[in-house]
């Protein structure tokens, strides 16, 4: 039996209760665990692309007359500075790269659009007041891996005279200002935009240069797509869960197996740890006292004992708990009245109580028999003397 009398009595009260829990919590804890090992964590993370977009104007010119410089026919790329008379017409050459930096490839699907211009503006104390442009060249070149290319001839010279002449007409009012203008417009598929850079030009009577680069990147990020990662559950999960359906189905099968049939033996065993200072074992005899009360409860015959100043005696063998007072004895019984106590409790399904009268007793079972004179005569020397010593002896 379970040494605790208090967990004995909820087992006799509540065990059924307790078991159907218990099956049902390893169950579950059981299918959750099955549950979490088939069907792993997912998690979802948004995917961006980025594109950029770079232009990139370069200059260059190719020698009209030799000289000591340069040989007629020699081309100058991206200089400084460019003689007027030895290289007049300069030569823009545009270029868009359509690149996707996420994946480290070219962009082969965008359509470019170039645009050169030179443009003029009168300036006064830094604040302009007119300005006139004119497009040298605008076309839609196709994209190769990625790259566009477009090439744009300046004639110097022209804009040299046309400068001058505006600077006459102004009479020293204001200041005029020459400009190369690169104007791109892109389509990568998944973007639209344009990109504009400007380069001021001075023009001298001997020389010409561009100050400043006409150069311009710009970046493009978007959602592409999702990105699914699949991770097994949390191991001390998987183990928390099957650990704790492991112990709640032994928890069942342990509960079952001790669990107290009988729930009034379980009270008493309570009571009987709870009183233990009011109780003695002891063997209490059937003639005793002149008047027996049986009582309802083993608390009773403690009240009584309380209330006496007595002990309560504990005869294991009557399976009785008394109190004795002033010639009343206080009692209770699981067994019923006072005289029932007498006689042992006995399986009488364990031994048949009748026999057949016809039948005939074997010769072993007679010979089993105990043929001691236990009940003699009273003269008979090894018999009782009264009824008295009878029942000592039962």
């Amino acid at each position: 039996m379970i040494d605790n009398p208090r967990l004995e009595l909820l087992l006799a009260k509540r065990g059924r209760t307790i078991v159907i829990a218990l099956i049902a919590i390893g169950v579950l804890s059981i299918a959750a665990t099955g549950w979490a090992v088939a069907n792993p964590e997912t998690t979802t993370a948004p995917q961006y692309t980025e594109e950029r977009v770079t232009v990139e104007g370069s200059t260059s010119a190719v020698v009209t007359e030799s000289g000591t410089l340069w040989p007629e026919g020699q081309r100058l790329s991206d200089s400084s500075v460019y003689l007027l008379n030895a290289t007049p017409e300069l030569t823009v050459e545009a270029e868009t790269r359509l690149r996707n930096e996420t994946g480290g490839t070219p962009v082969e699907d965008g359509d470019v659009t170039h645009e050169v211009s030179m443009r003029f503006q009168a300036t006064r104390d830094g604040s302009p007041f007119w300005n006139d442009t004119t497009t040298v060249l605008r076309e839609s070149p196709s994209v190769e891996n990625g790259v566009a290319t477009s090439n744009a001839t300046i004639d110097v010279e022209s804009y040299r005279r046309q400068q001058r002449q505006l600077e006459r007409e102004l009479g020293g009012i204001g200041t005029v200002e020459l400009a190369a203008v690169l104007h791109t417009e892109y389509d990568t598929g998944t973007h639209q935009g344009t990109l504009t850079t400007t380069a001021p030009m001075e023009i001298t009577d001997e020389a010409y240069w561009l100050e400043g680069e006409l150069s311009e990147s710009t970046p493009h990020r978007y959602r592409s797509g999702t990105e699914r990662t699949t991770t097994s559950r949390s191991p001390a999960l998987i183990g928390g869960l099957s650990l704790l359906g492991t112990l709640s189905l032994a928890g069942a099968a342990l509960v079952v197996r001790r669990s107290p049939g009988d729930l009034e033996a379980a009270r008493r065993a309570l009571h009987e740890q709870r009183y233990a200072e009011w109780i003695s074992r002891g063997s209490i005899p059937m003639w005793i006292g002149d008047y027996h009360v049986s009582l309802d409860t083993l608390e009773d015959v403690v009240d009584v004992a309380i209330d006496t100043n007595e002990r309560v005696v504990h005869d294991t063998q009557r399976g009785l708990f008394a109190v004795v007072n002033d010639g009343v004895v206080y009692y209770y019984s699981d067994r019923g009245l006072w005289e029932e106590t007498a006689w042992p409790e006995m399986d009488l399904e364990a031994n048949p109580a009748v026999i057949d009268g016809d039948g005939e007793l074997p010769t072993t079972d007679l010979s089993a028999l105990d043929t001691s004179n236990e009940f003699a005569a009273p003269d008979d020397p090894d018999g009782f003397e009264d009824d008295e010593e009878v029942w000592e002896q039962l």
